[in-house]
């Protein structure tokens, strides 16, 4: 029996998951700006979910899902993505009644690729849906938030935003068919992959990583050349509402993302600084999507982003409050500080408490967590209703009412 954990995973432990958690509250705090509600989906769906919807085509139907079949002979899949989870969930819950609909969910996402820097198996993801809104402002306003996200964790300046269109149902059907008849003469030298592609969803040869198919995609038609005039005013102002907003981007006309259920805008954030998972928030417009899986035919926009990635990006911890230690100057004190402590922890103050030890190993205890303040209590103090407080910054030393001794603290106490 291993002891370790399953490859592909790991545990979220101190200074990891502190950034993790930084990652996940500060996305949320922006949302809420945003008028977005928080909604959690089960981790695990019925595969058609996601067979209906990523496309079978896709390498993450092909090759990543794990998919399971339960004791009741029903096939499951672990999600591996959060958008296709989102859309179901609002069609199972009558959602769709009051637009538009804007959700935000956070958690484990499951895929089976090879584990490297920025990209493990089970991985985690914030996500954003706004529903129900068919105006091209509502995709730069996606992409503000994302941004604004993006900036408040310190990691927009080490980011490009890529941006492309996808156009509609018949710009998308008029390069499809440019694409077939560029690659057929190719056919051969594809990959197996982007061979099975040609035939069902040549737009996906576009996303390969194969070395000889990129080479053969570099000479291929672009779809600029092929998007109807609405699309092509569609795009224009996404483009004008970031300009608007002095968002910068970069219009990268190879960028189709992965995903079946994309039409029109597609985006994503990059960045140089990761090496090969370079894409730390990615999304795009999927009108159609939940008329696909049965829903009313609304219109919608999203984006994910990668928290592992994000967390990797950040130069500095997030902030905490530094801890305040108490310490019992003697046994027959210990009693009296532990109430003390008990009840600091009760006005919300984080405290280190030593159950065992001297005077000396209690503070060096204190120094060890960081703590700002050591709360001395000796029989002394309990007499007198008062504590000696000592800032272990500068070993400066003060008396404090036990009963002002709360105040004190928050008013004085700083972050990491």
């Amino acid at each position: 029996m291993s002891l370790q954990p399953v490859r592909g995973t790991h545990d979220l432990y101190s200074d990891t998951l502190l950034r993790h958690e930084h990652v996940i509250h500060t996305s949320q705090k922006v949302a809420s700006c945003y008028g977005y509600q928080s909604i959690a989906t089960p981790i695990f769906e019925y595969s058609s979910v996601f067979l209906k919807t990523i496309g079978d085509t896709s390498d993450i139907v092909g090759k990543e899902m794990y998919t399971f079949l339960d004791r009741g002979g029903e096939e499951l899949a672990l999600r591996p993505e959060g958008t296709a989870s989102v859309i179901r969930a609002a069609i199972s819950l009558g959602l769709t009644q009051n637009l538009p609909l804007k959700l935000m969910y956070s958690g484990p996402m499951f895929r089976y690729e090879r584990p490297q820097k920025g990209r493990t198996r089970q991985f985690h993801q914030v996500g954003a849906e706004c529903i129900g809104v068919a105006e091209p402002l509502i995709d730069a306003e996606v992409i503000a938030m994302a941004a604004q996200i993006l900036d408040r964790l310190g990691v927009l300046p080490y980011t490009v935003l890529n941006i492309n269109t996808l156009g509609d149902a018949e710009s998308r059907a008029s390069y499809r068919q440019a694409l077939v008849e560029y690659f057929s003469p190719y056919k051969d030298e594809l990959s197996p992959d982007s061979q099975m592609r040609l035939e069902r969803n040549p737009l996906r040869i576009l996303d390969s990583k194969n070395v000889n198919d990129q080479i053969i995609v570099a000479k291929a038609p672009t779809f600029e050349d092929f998007r109807n005039q609405e699309s092509k005013d569609f795009f224009g102002k996404v483009l004008e509402g970031l300009t608007n907003l002095k968002i910068s981007y970069v219009v990268n006309p190879r960028l189709v993302r992965g995903l079946d259920y994309y039409n029109h805008t597609a985006f994503e954030f990059v960045t140089d600084h990761l090496g090969a998972q370079g894409t730390v928030l990615a999304g795009g417009r999927y009108n159609g999507l939940m008329k696909l899986m049965g829903g009313p035919d609304l219109p919608g926009i999203g984006w994910a982003l990668g928290v592992e990635r994000l967390a990797m990006l950040l130069t500095e911890l997030p902030n905490q409050t530094r801890p305040i230690t108490v310490v019992s100057v003697g046994d027959e004190t210990r009693d009296a500080a532990f109430a003390i402590a008990v009840q600091l922890r009760n006005q919300g103050i984080p405290i280190e408490f030593s159950f065992t030890g001297n005077v000396a190993k209690q503070l060096k205890r204190a120094d060890k967590a960081n703590a700002q303040y050591a709360v001395l209590l000796g029989t002394d103090e309990i007499s007198q209703n008062m504590v000696t407080l000592r800032n272990l910054d500068t070993g400066e030393q003060t008396t404090v009412a036990i009963s002002a001794l709360s105040d004190y603290l928050v008013a004085t106490s700083t972050k990491l």
